[in-house]
Formats: structure tokens, sequence, C-alpha cells
């Protein structure tokens, strides 16, 4: 059975360029070893991007040695559940790609959040 989306469709890719998901395959899936739950597809943002950065997580840099090229404001990413939650309650979450994003994702915010920030 193929993933789904938060929709309840089939799980759309994410992004190719730059890479991304969990597995490294454009998409947001997601299974048991990834505890970061990196299920939500969105368009990384500014704000966004510095607020990572400031949580202690760069996702600007480029790390070559883990296939990352590093991120700009536009570029489309698989983050992690918990920190576009933490973004939202922040106000600056980055809006989000409802197709590509897990069904995983509902089980820590509601589609209501995700569709009110949905591109």
């Amino acid at each position: 059975m193929s993933a789904l989306n938060v929709l309840g469709t089939a799980l759309q890719a994410c992004s190719y360029d730059p890479l991304t998901g969990y597995f490294r395959d454009g998409c947001c899936n997601t299974d048991a070893h990834d505890h970061g739950t990196h299920v939500v597809c969105a368009k990384v943002t500014a704000d966004f991007l510095a607020y990572s950065l400031k949580r202690g997580n760069d996702l600007v840099t480029p790390r070559p040695e883990y296939r990352f090229v590093g991120l700009r404001p536009g570029d489309r990413w698989c983050l992690c559940v918990n920190r576009w939650l933490e973004a939202l309650q922040a106000g600056v979450a980055p809006p989000v790609h409802l197709e590509a994003t897990h069904a995983k994702a509902l089980e820590r915010v509601s589609l209501e959040q995700l569709k009110e920030y949905a591109l």
C-alpha cells in the first residue's frame, strides 16, 4: 500500500531539488527509525530558517557528507512535525504542501492547522 497524505490520497513528492525526505527519495515518507518524523512538506521561508538556526538546527549550511545542499527561502523540504509545530507556536511556520505531507503528521497537528498554512 502506498503512503497517504493528510488529505487521504496518495503521498506526492515534496522536492527532488533539493533532494529531501528521511530516505532522500524526494518524499516525506517515514518509518519507525525516523525519530524526527520528517513528514511535513514545507516551502521554507527566511523567517523559518532563521528560527530553526536559533533553535540549533542549521538548515542553511551545506553538509555534503549528509547529501545536504543547504536550504534557501522558497525551497521545499520535509520538516520534522514537532519543529513545524514549534514554528507555528512561534509565529513563523512555513507554508505547507498538503498533498506531499504524510498522514502521520496528523498525530501531532490538526488538518485545520495545516490547511491554514496550505500553499
